[in-house]
């Protein structure tokens, strides 16, 4: 899976047969909060698994804090609970 780091709209990106599957970002000191999902007409919670776990993977190389604050990415956290030590200190889901 190749993902691209679209540094000027702020978001990670992968393309699919039926369209751009995006994770929208802020940068705020050394966290980066996961805003927004955008699946643009894909349905495939495999390939979402995916990329989510990709972009934590980057997100862990750059020694980022993640904060998820899409409903889809914090029902992720919830449900892989080994990610949980990339949230920041004071911070539940």
């Amino acid at each position: 899976m190749e993902i691209k780091d679209n540094e000027l709209l702020r978001q990670f990106e992968i393309s699919t047969d039926t369209g751009l599957v995006s994770i929208e970002y802020s940068l705020q000191e050394r966290k980066i909060f996961l805003t927004k999902f955008c699946e643009n007409e894909n349905s495939d919670e495999e390939l979402h698994e995916e990329f989510i776990k990709n972009v934590l993977a980057i997100a862990e190389e750059r020694k980022l804090k993640v904060v998820p604050t899409h409903l889809k990415l914090i029902k992720f956290f919830r449900k892989n609970r080994r990610y949980q030590e990339m949230l920041p200190p004071g911070i539940k889901i």
